[in-house]
């Protein structure tokens, strides 16, 4: 596939919020070739492996963690990048990146965290992706953060669209180095945007087929996935059933990224230019309008049907209150927090307590619970269902 004139360009590159030398030295790599690498080699990114997804501390090593995630995320957004001729690497690296802003147990602790802040501002995973990668992970003498190209920063910060009210944390980054917030970010942005809704939205049933809180007889209440499971029994009439129900996932991917791919060429045609693409009416690499309305159908069901689940709820609220406890024991005692998180509190509010979340917001599952146990002599029972 050639390159697309509206590919983002990493020889035109706005550059990074700090000047650095010595790149030249590390191999001959693109701008976001670099972003891609300093995101696969940081330690958020490594921390992703061990927070939740759907399943809060599974037993099962076949679930899928926030890690898992980001990779699968990241190949359905390389494929729709080159069919499309988009820059791959910058693609990518916005795919693997995107979910780094996540506490442990997924949205159980977000809401903890966004309750124990919402006297100074409250918390949000996707302002906290743009804090962490800008601000607390910093593993260069020179500078704070990763120093990442303003394409992929303006690509994280406008992950689900422009942004007219941003979080305190995406506001006080803008700031210091301005996002273009109120327009619509880069196809590659774009793309790792519906890549992220395709991968959970069917990644999601793969698990919750698997734990059995989703029935096949539910799913097939919806029309257009009835249409692929009498296709697949037509197809492979001797398979197992274990099987077509993989084979089912993968079907249902398989449409949407066409879905993607063909909607997203039809409105390029009408497109000359990169800023054309800022001042859309709306995301050019997208759904079409029967897809959009077939995955809201979807989306509604997973939430009916997995998301609030009863288990589920009951899970969450035995993780929401661990969340809620550390906060509430590292308040009270910050030097329970050890190390240069203990030592370099703030001494004012609101940077105090919005501190002491950024510590809790990059814990893993495993070492939230264990930092529970720790201080509190045990972790509740029932963490998880699966």
């Amino acid at each position: 596939m050639s390159r697309s004139r509206l590919a983002a360009d990493p020889l035109r590159s706005r550059g990074r919020e700090f000047s650095a030398g010595g790149e030249e030295t590390r191999g001959p790599r693109s701008a976001f070739q670099r972003d891609r690498d300093r995101i696969i080699h940081s330690i958020a990114f490594r921390r992703l492996r061990g927070k939740t997804q759907v399943f809060v501390a599974p037993d099962g090593d076949h679930y899928r963690t926030r890690l898992t995630h980001s990779l699968e995320v990241a190949q359905i957004g390389r494929t729709i990048a080159r069919a499309l001729g988009l820059d791959e690497d910058l693609t990518e690296a916005l795919c693997l990146a995107h979910d780094i802003g996540h506490p442990p147990f997924g949205h159980a602790g977000e809401k903890a965290l966004d309750d124990a802040l919402q006297r100074h501002g409250g918390f949000d995973h996707n302002a906290q992706t743009l804090r962490t990668l800008m601000r607390l992970e910093s593993p260069y003498c020179t500078h704070v953060g990763l120093n990442l190209s303003w394409e992929m920063l303006e690509g994280l910060a406008k992950h689900n669209g422009p942004v007219t009210a941003p979080h305190w944390a995406l506001a006080e980054l803008d700031r210091d180095y301005p996002l273009d917030l109120a327009a619509w970010p880069s196809l590659e942005a774009q793309v790792a945007a519906v890549a992220d809704d395709i991968a959970y939205d069917n990644h999601d049933i793969d698990d919750g087929l698997r734990a059995g809180f989703l029935k096949l007889d539910d799913l097939l209440e919806l029309d257009f996935v009835a249409d692929l499971w009498r296709a697949i029994e037509l197809r492979y009439p001797d398979a197992r059933q274990e099987t077509r129900l993989r084979e089912l996932v993968r079907d249902q991917i398989g449409v949407m990224v066409n879905d993607v791919i063909s909607t997203a060429r039809e409105r390029m045609k009408g497109i000359s230019s990169r800023e054309e693409v800022a001042s859309y009416q709306g995301p050019v690499a997208g759904f079409s309008d029967t897809m959009f309305e077939r995955e809201r159908r979807l989306k509604t069901f997973m939430y009916d049907r997995l998301y609030l689940h009863s288990d589920q709820t009951q899970t969450a609220g035995r993780a929401q209150s661990v969340v809620a406890k550390l906060y509430a024991a590292y308040e009270q005692e910050p030097d329970l927090m050890g190390g240069r998180w203990a030592a370099q509190l703030p001494a004012q509010e609101p940077e105090r307590s919005r501190h002491i979340v950024d510590y809790i917001a990059g814990m893993t599952d495993s070492y939230a619970m264990a930092q529970h146990a720790k201080i509190y002599g045990t972790v509740p029972e029932g963490l998880s269902n699966v």
